[in-house]
């Protein structure tokens, strides 16, 4: 097996704690009926799919949200229940990634949106004074790949604009699908299971004493 160079992340599930049932709960408490179905663990559907794929700028999204809520609801209200799938990075995980940098190539690949990324994602990412990129070697996420995670075009989208060998690459996600289309294309893998620490689970591998 080839010597691992490289270390590409997941974000929610992986370093960013999350719940998806918080923000099922302040879509439903806007009088949306159907979050239950549109928000995935790890997949989303509607126009929630579509704004992680970049087909929705978040004005578009908001507009299509509302259609399945009361009128009167904001922008600013819709970005606030959405973001509530976040809960936080905590400081000891930003402080491994730094550690992590300074022996490895440091990588994300993350389904995820504008609303979320530019906004409680990049604030969590700034506990240590720092953002996201004083942590990261090459960042793709999925609206800016128009590519979501299991598809096979947001890896080929990483591997070409951030200059990665993915025989050098150990991909953790919290996902198997994930996993598993990693793996066709030739990615090292593995699993971060709920409640599980990455530096744990690159220990487990042997990546890091």
């Amino acid at each position: 097996m080839t010597p691992v160079k490289n270390l590409l992340f997941d974000l929610g599930g992986v370093i960013i704690d999350i719940e998806r049932q918080r923000c099922v709960d302040a879509l439903t408490a806007l009088g949306m009926t159907n979050a239950d179905d549109m928000i995935g663990l790890y997949r989303q559907s509607g126009p929630f799919l579509q704004l992680e794929a970049g087909a929705l700028s978040p004005k578009e999204f908001c507009e299509a949200m509302r259609q399945s809520m009361p009128p009167g609801v904001t922008d600013a209200q819709i970005a606030d229940a959405i973001s509530r799938f976040i809960i936080d990075i905590p400081l000891h995980r930003l402080e491994a990634l730094r550690q992590l940098r300074a022996r490895f190539g440091t990588y994300v690949l993350s389904n995820t949106n504008p609303i979320m990324f530019e906004g409680i994602i990049s604030r969590l990412f700034k506990k240590e004074g720092l953002d996201v990129n004083a942590y990261f070697d090459g960042i793709t996420v999925s609206y800016r790949a128009k590519h979501n995670k299991p598809s096979p075009a947001i890896f080929e989208y990483a591997i070409r604009t951030m200059g990665i060998r993915p025989e050098e690459t150990l991909f953790l996600d919290d996902s198997r699908h994930n996993l598993d289309a990693a793996v066709a294309l030739g990615f090292q893998v593995a699993l971060v299971n709920e409640g599980e620490e990455f530096m744990d689970v690159l220990k487990q591998n042997h990546i890091i004493e």
